[in-house]
C-alpha cells in the first residue's frame, strides 16, 4: 500500500519546535541552524495547505491545526523510536531510560534501585536528572519523574509517592540549640533552597511567626545541598518528608516539630504513550509505588 507521507526530516522538526514552541530549541536539539527548522517547517506547510504555526517578533506558536497535528506526529515519532530501539536491542539487555529530578534520585530513588534490578536482571536503568519541565527534555526517555499532578497531552500519568514539607534538622543540633517551639528558630541558621525560596516563609506563616527574624539565613544553589548542609548541622532545612524518611528512621536527621506541614506536589511518573505497553516500563512503573 503507498502511503502519502511528507518528509521525516520536516516531521522531526516540527515536532521539536512544536514540543519546544521554539524553533531555536528545535534546532539545538536537532544539531541543525534555526534557518534550516525554519525551511522543514515551511516546506511542511505547504505540502499540508495549512499554517502550523503563528508567527510573532520572537516566539512562535501553534495553531490549532498545529496542536492537533504535533499530539499525533509526536506519538507517531515515539512508535518508530520505539520499534527501531526494539530491534536494536533483540538479544541484549533491555535499557530502559529513566529521567528524574534530582533532589528525588539521590535522596529517594537511587537508594531503593538495587531491589529493582534485583527483581529485574534483563532491565538496565540508566538515570539522569533534571529539573525541567517535562516539554523541555531534550534526551530521550521511557519514563520521567516530576511533581504534579500536571496534564502533558501524549503522556499517560501516574502518582506513585505523596509529598509534604517540614522543618528538619540533625540531632547533634539540636542538643546544642533545643527546639521546642517554632519562635525558637530565631536562635537558628534557616537553610534556603535558591529554587524554592518561598518555602521557609509559607512554613513560618502558617506556624504563627510569619515576622520571626533567624540567627542567620544560608542559602543554596538546589534543594538537595540544603538536606546535605542540615545532615552536616549547618542548620535547620525545609525537608521533602518522604525523600528523608530514611534519614530519619536511621537517626542522622529529625523533625523538631510535628508541624505544621505544607503540602506538596506528588510525585508522578510521566510515560510517553507510545511506550505505556512496554513490558520494562511497566515493570518500572509497577514497581514505584511498592517501594514507597
Amino acid at each position: 500500500m503507498h502511503r502519502r507521507l511528507p518528509p521525516l526530516n520536516a516531521l522531526k522538526a516540527f515536532e521539536a519546535a512544536g514540543r519546544h514552541q521554539s524553533f531555536t530549541l528545535a534546532a539545538a536539539e536537532l544539531g541543525v541552524t534555526h534557518g534550516a527548522v525554519s525551511r522543514h517547517i515551511q516546506a511542511l506547510e505547504a505540502w499540508l495547505g495549512t499554517p502550523l504555526f503563528e508567527r510573532h517578533n520572537r516566539r512562535v506558536v501553534l495553531t490549532e491545526a498545529g496542536r492537533g497535528y504535533l499530539a499525533e506526529i509526536g506519538a507517531a515519532l515515539d512508535r518508530v523510536a520505539l520499534a527501531t530501539a526494539r530491534q536494536m536491542e533483540r538479544g541484549q539487555a533491555r535499557v530502559l531510560h529513566v529521567n528524574a529530578l534530582a533532589t528525588f534520585t539521590l535522596r529517594w530513588l537511587i537508594p531503593r534501585l538495587s531491589a529493582f534490578q534485583r527483581g529485574n536482571p534483563a532491565i538496565e536503568v540508566r538515570l539522569t536528572t533534571s529539573n525541567v519541565p517535562l516539554a523541555h527534555i531534550v534526551e530521550p526517555f521511557d519514563v520521567a519523574i516530576r511533581g504534579g499532578p500536571d496534564t502533558c497531552p501524549g503522556y499517560v500519568r501516574q502518582r506513585f509517592l505523596t509529598e509534604r514539607r517540614i522543618p528538619v534538622c540533625s540531632p547533634a543540633l539540636l542538643q546544642r540549640l533545643p527546639l521546642r517551639a517554632p519562635a525558637d528558630l530565631e536562635r537558628h541558621t534557616l537553610l534556603h533552597a535558591a529554587t524554592l525560596p518561598e518555602v521557609w516563609p509559607h512554613w513560618l506563616q502558617a506556624a504563627g511567626v510569619p515576622n520571626l527574624g533567624p540567627a542567620r539565613s544560608v542559602t543554596l544553589e538546589h534543594f538537595y545541598l540544603t538536606l546535605q548542609a542540615a545532615l552536616d548541622g549547618l542548620g535547620v532545612a525545609m525537608g521533602p518528608e518522604r525523600l528523608i524518611a530514611d534519614d530519619v528512621a536511621a537517626g542522622r536527621l529529625t523533625l523538631p516539630f510535628d508541624g505544621p506541614a505544607l503540602p506538596a506536589r506528588s510525585y508522578h511518573a510521566y510515560v510517553p504513550e507510545a511506550r505505556a505497553e512496554d513490558p520494562a516500563v511497566r515493570a518500572f512503573c509497577d514497581w514505584l509505588p511498592k517501594a514507597a
